[in-house]
């Protein structure tokens, strides 16, 4: 437990960095497509803090992968519903999303296509190099049997 915790801090504080500059980008977008002309101090306060506790946690929560005991589809489990939930939070925190049942079921909808398909990119590269050693192997096996 202890190298879980010390793991998703040093995870979480290097890419918490990340949050503010996200932020920044986000604003100059929405100041660009004119959704947003001005921002009160509150929101940008709430902005960078939120943002940046939001890399923090996906940042760190990267770490779930590490522990060894834990079957690979209840990490993506956790992973996912940590995310999901932290996202939320920052959106509705943030006046990003509006409260209701059809944003929030639009959101959802959303990110799980998204989660799911970021993981079916992991997945199908993971499988596809995993092939390739081996076959790597194989051939290494079959030259040293040939060897003999």
């Amino acid at each position: 437990m202890k190298k879980f915790v010390l793991d998703f801090l040093r995870r979480g504080f290097i890419a918490c960095g990340l949050g503010p500059i996200v932020l920044a980008v986000l604003y100059l977008i929405l100041q660009q497509s004119a959704a947003v002309e001005t921002l009160t101090v509150n929101q940008v306060c709430i902005g960078i803090f939120s943002l940046t506790a939001l890399a923090f946690i996906a940042g760190g929560m990267n770490a779930v992968y590490q522990i060894e005991r834990l079957p690979l589809m209840v990490a993506v489990l956790i992973h996912g519903v940590v995310l999901y939930v932290s996202y939320l939070g920052t959106y509705l925190l943030n006046d990003w999303l509006d409260w209701g049942v059809t944003p929030i079921l639009v959101f959802s909808g959303i990110f799980v296509v998204g989660y799911l398909a970021i993981w079916a990119i992991i997945y199908s590269i993971i499988k596809g190099n995993t092939e390739k050693l081996n076959e790597i192997l194989k051939k290494r096996k079959q030259n040293t049997e040939d060897a003999l």
